[in-house]
């Protein structure tokens, strides 16, 4: 049994990587299909990717939550930056601010930081590990959005760790017991 859900775990990345092989010759017919599969066999056989113990839960209901506050952060964004444009120009002000966040966990800090980097306006610049702090780059930040910058960077913090985060990690974001 360990064999077959072995091999159960590596048809995501044959999938993708036989996708990634069609596209990369940019035609689709049996042969490139058929060679593409073989190749990633291959790939995934001689070079198994070793497991890893993320910890993520992925809560199906959070995460669809998840995608679409992204989604919303995205069209907001997008027309934030695009107003900028239009009034300001070149001239556009902008800003770095520090957030400190809550959890510890390497991979809900760069599913974050994708997360804020995601859409247009802003991105994160540095992260601080051992202080948990992101440095965040805003577009069209006036001095006064600081905290604001935080409490949106926090709130998506809340929604990652909500859709794929640990019981304890949940609880530390919610302010809750576990």
């Amino acid at each position: 049994m360990s064999e077959i859900s072995r091999v159960l775990r590596r048809l995501p990345l044959v999938a993708w990587l036989t996708l990634v092989w069609v596209l990369l010759w940019g035609s689709f017919d049996l042969g490139t299909l058929f060679f593409g599969l073989l190749i990633a066999v291959l790939v995934t056989t001689v070079f198994p990717l070793p497991a890893i113990n993320t910890g993520i839960v992925l809560r199906p209901l959070r995460f669809a939550l998840l995608v679409g506050y992204l989604a919303w952060d995205m069209v907001i964004s997008t027309a934030r930056v695009a107003w900028q444009a239009v009034r300001h120009g070149p001239n556009a002000k902008s800003g770095i601010v520090a957030v400190r966040l809550r959890t510890d966990s390497d991979h809900l800090t760069a599913m974050v930081a994708n997360a804020v980097s995601l859409a247009p306006g802003k991105f994160v610049l540095q992260i601080d590990r051992g202080n948990r702090l992101c440095y965040v780059y805003v577009l069209g930040m006036r001095p006064d959005d600081v905290e604001s910058v935080r409490r949106d960077v926090l709130a998506l913090e809340k929604q990652v760790v909500r859709a794929v985060g640990t019981a304890n990690e949940v609880s530390l974001v919610t302010g809750r017991e576990g």
